[in-house]
Formats: structure tokens, sequence, C-alpha cells
């Protein structure tokens, strides 16, 4: 279509046809058939453009268009002019800036394979360890952006030659901030060191149970989200409570349950990861080998020590799970085990993949993690994950690769 380079005409062309498309669309007209395919086309052409505009962003910032408009730096330019935060601006230009000696990165970039924010995850991370841009860019291809994050985040941590002092740096350019939206919301942001941010969570957790369970026995039914968010304003009202109640509760104590400590022993011995070695706290992200060491005498840590992936198998006959294949099951399945469902373990219910009355024992290897949501689709509507264990896809009733009709396909397919 395009012989040369590619100028402003052309782009505006293009700008001005689309715009016509974008402005006849009536989504009630558009066959019901047909509204998947073309959302589907829709966000690949916002993945082609969206990757365009990355690749260019940091030639604007040298044609200094920023300077002559008496603006900051580039970055506030481009927040004006793409209706973005300064921050994600700051994102996209240190990405594009990366694109330039990332060729697989920027290949799929160009190809529209990968959204901005996927290319901004592996550009961080491929940056730190160019070995591994390859395997992240693929990897965008069949996970959610949440795993991919997750993934990018080991990656770049597994590579950083002083784990300790990133540790030192995030600590201390901690902090809360609060702000109130557009809708008048309170909201709250905090950063800071993972296994801080693991304690607050282990303070919360007994509160957000007990709020749970008053709202069970209200026949209030919320997300869990909202019950995280009583359970904080609960916390601040005990905090700050002079009350008799208050007082008779006595000092404070810490909590019994910190988080799910991942480490590989040869790391653990040796003081830093190497390769694909684990050291992080389940479902919060990785830690320096050091501060895993100095919490191993903590005794609110449960410890998982792995030679590779293996768990130990466990068989008992009670109905749910075991303490230690609990702790078995966070290190395996920490999130649903449902193919790009995010929600956490704290989210998610033990499920039994053949039902506890035909097969009256409780193994590992029978054992998935579901969220709410899809434990209702499972057992109110017939959906089932597809066979194998791990996270795999969750189909219908009616779909081929459902374990009724014993049809045994490749998850990978």
């Amino acid at each position: 279509m395009f012989e040369g380079e590619v100028g402003l005409a052309d782009v505006t062309g293009l700008e001005t046809a689309l715009a016509g498309l974008c402005a006849e669309l009536d989504p009630v007209v558009v066959p019901l058939a047909d509204a998947p395919a073309v959302y589907a086309a829709l966000a690949h052409i916002e993945k082609l453009a969206a990757g365009a505009k990355l690749r260019l962003a940091s030639r604007v910032a040298e044609s200094h268009e920023w300077r002559r408009r008496g603006l900051r730096g580039p970055a506030e330019w481009l927040a004006r002019t793409s209706g973005a935060s300064t921050g994600a601006a700051h994102a996209e230009l240190a990405t594009s800036q990366r694109l330039a000696s990332l060729a697989h990165t920027d290949e799929a970039v160009r190809r529209g394979e990968l959204s901005v924010l996927q290319a901004t995850a592996i550009a961080d991370a491929a940056i730190a360890d160019p070995s591994a841009e390859s395997r992240l860019v693929a990897k965008a291809d069949r996970s959610s952006l949440h795993e991919l994050r997750e993934v990018c985040a080991r990656t770049k941590a597994a590579a950083d030659p002083d784990p300790d002092g990133r540790y030192e740096r995030i600590r201390r350019e901690r902090g809360v901030r609060t702000f109130t939206d557009h809708e008048g919301a309170w909201n709250l942001h905090a950063r800071g060191p993972v296994d801080a941010g693991a304690r607050i969570m282990a303070a919360l957790r007994p509160i957000i149970d007990t709020v749970f369970t008053a709202a069970r026995l209200d026949g209030r039914r919320e997300s869990p989200d909202a019950y995280a968010f009583d359970a904080l304003v609960e916390l601040a009202d005990h905090a700050s409570s002079t009350s008799p109640e208050a007082s008779a509760r006595g000092p404070a104590t810490k909590p019994k349950h910190l988080a799910l400590l991942r480490v590989d022993l040869d790391a653990l011995i040796r003081g830093a990861v190497v390769d694909d070695e684990l050291c992080e706290l389940t479902g919060l992200g990785p830690i320096p080998v050091q501060v895993a060491r100095d919490a191993l005498g903590d005794s609110i840590l449960h410890l998982v020590l792995t030679r590779g992936q293996a768990v130990a198998g466990v068989v008992h006959l009670g109905r749910g799970p075991s303490a230690a294949q609990k702790i078995a099951l966070l290190w395996s399945q920490p999130t649903c085990s449902r193919a790009g469902c995010q929600q956490p373990w704290t989210h998610t219910e033990v499920d039994h993949r053949t039902p506890w009355s035909e097969a009256p024992e409780t193994s590992l290897d029978n054992l998935d993690r579901l969220c709410l949501h899809d434990h209702r689709l499972k057992t109110h509507h017939g959906w089932a994950l597809v066979h194998g264990t791990g996270r795999r896809d969750m189909v219908p009733p009616d779909h081929p690769r459902h374990p009724a009709h014993h049809a045994l396909f490749d998850d990978s397919s």
C-alpha cells in the first residue's frame, strides 16, 4: 500500500478514512454474529495505531516541539496531545527509546501484536536482560497482562546485579498518596517493599474475614474488594479508638500469618537467584534473598523450599485440603486456575476436579483454585476446566474440549 517512506499526508489520509468509519458505525445495526469480529478488528487497529504512536514518541521528543510550546518536557507534550497522564507519557517515552535496541519487541509492536502496556512491561525487563526478550514477546501472546507483568518483574529482579540496593531504594522511596477522583471518590495509593505490603495485608486479612462473615449474616453479597475497603476503615477505627473495648484488647500483636515465601533452596544457600529460580512472596512479587533469609526467623512466614517446580503430593481422607495441601496449592496455583483470570488466591475457593461424591479423598492433583464467578459456572451451569493441570481454559458444557466428552485435546491449541 505504501511505497517508500510514510509521510504526514499518508497518516492524515488514514485518519480521515478512519474518522469517517467511526462516525458511521452504529453498534445497534451491527449483526450480533459479526459484533465480536468487528470488535476484534478494531482492537487490532487500536494496537497498530498505538504501536505506531509509541514508536514515534522518541522522535517527537527530538523535535523539541514541547520546548516551543513552553512545556516542561516532551512527556508533558505527549500527555496533553494524547489526553493521558504525565506518568503514562513518561512511561511511553521511555519505552519508545528502549525499542531502538529491542528488535523483536519493536517488530511485534509494528505488527500490532503487542499493546502499549505489554510492550512497556517487556521493554523494561528486556533492557535488564536482553536474552529474555524473545521469550517475553512469545509469552505475551499466550498470557494475560497480569501474568506477563509478573514474569517481567521476575526477569528484571533476577537480572538485577544489586537486588539489595534495589530493595533499599524502594524502601527509601516508600510513600502513600491520596487523592479525590473526578467522581468525588477518595483514592489511596501506597508503594513500598513487598514484605512490608505483606505485613499490611496480614493485618487486614482477619478483619476482612470478619467483615465477610457479618455481611453474609446480614444477607449481603458484595465484592471482595468492597470487604477489603471496609476492613481498612475498620482497622483505622480500631487504631484511633480510645473506648474501653479498645483498651481491653491490649497491646497490638503481630499477625499470625504474613505470606507464603517461595524460594529455591539453591538460591537461598547461594544468596542470589539465577535463571528461573524464585525468591518471592506469593501474589506480591520478588524480594532479595537476604530479605528472605532475614524473614526465616519469623514464625509468621510459611516457607516452601523447592527444587524446580515439583511440589510433594499429599493425600488425606478429609473433604477439604489439609494445612500442608493449602500451602502447596498456594505455591502451585496462586490465582484462579482458569487461564486469563487474575483473581488472587484470597478471592478463590478450592474445588475438586473429580467430585468428592465420586472420589472421597483430597489430593493435590485433584484440586484447582476457582474464583467465585468461575466456581458458580462450574457448579450451576456445567462449565469445566479442560483436561490437564494448572492454569487452563474453562469451557461450556457443549464445547468439544469439555471433560464430559472425554476428548483429550492439546491445551495449547
